[in-house]
């Protein structure tokens, strides 16, 4: 079931955060993520984020603000089973566009992004984590 963040989610969000980026992102070091933790923590509640719930557990959300997503992270034990293209199609019906950034050697990212219709505008530097990254847009 898809539906709004609630603050009871937290815990259960920002473990799926830290995982999922830990598992996606092995060329920045694990340092980067635990480091900016406590920032994340503190801008989830005040971001627009979707969660997919089954049966109380939260496996998966999408967190973003005005037609930007900041990021899709779905539970390891749950991916490939359709959460990141239902929390994405969840996104589309309200926006006309989508835009995003993806690191260029987070391939898996990548290639879904491609599957759902984003399209690479520019190739930038991550000024934090010196990583190139792809800004991608998907229009309705």
């Amino acid at each position: 079931m898809l539906r709004n963040f609630k603050a009871e989610d937290l815990c259960q969000v920002m473990q799926i955060w830290l995982d999922s980026n830990l598992q996606a992102h092995a060329f920045i070091p694990p340092r980067y993520w635990y480091e900016n933790y406590d920032s994340v923590k503190e801008m989830i509640p005040r971001a627009e984020v979707t969660v997919y719930e089954k049966e109380g557990q939260i496996l998966g959300f999408l967190g973003g603000s005005q037609g930007f997503i900041e990021g899709i992270f779905v539970r390891e034990d749950a991916r490939s089973a359709g959460i990141g293209r239902a929390l994405l199609d969840f996104a589309k019906q309200s926006n006309n566009s989508l835009t995003l950034e993806v690191y260029e050697k987070n391939t898996r990212a990548v290639a879904f992004y491609r599957r759902e219709g984003f399209r690479i505008l520019a190739r930038n530097i991550d000024p934090y984590t010196k990583q190139p990254a792809y800004q991608m847009l998907w229009e309705a």
